[in-house]
């Protein structure tokens, strides 16, 4: 399982927004292949950082299958104008589950 993590500026006054979005764009992922989990969480200390948290079987049903492809065009389509600049995104594999 592959935890894909991305950082996401958004512009100030377009939380409230970019929230109604991300929540309509979550249905987009509700069906692409090997997508087993969508969260979104916003940061306490700076209300205009989110952290899209996905999890993917594979690293390559995100970067091979899902992105580039037309849903995540209208994903991007979506959310892509509330951002202050590009997402950084990066993948992670579980080491430790400790409790």
């Amino acid at each position: 399982m592959i935890l894909e993590i991305a950082q996401i500026e958004i512009k100030s006054g377009m939380e409230a927004d970019f929230e109604a979005n991300i929540a309509k764009a979550s249905e987009i992922f509700k069906v692409a292949k090997g997508c087993r989990s969508f969260a979104v969480r916003r940061s306490v200390e700076k209300p205009q950082r989110y952290r899209l948290l996905i999890e993917w079987e594979t690293l390559a049903d995100h970067t091979e299958l899902f992105t580039g492809s037309q849903a995540w065009k209208d994903y991007r389509a979506m959310v892509s104008p509330f951002f202050e600049g590009p997402p950084s995104v990066e993948h992670t594999e579980l080491t430790l589950q400790a409790f």
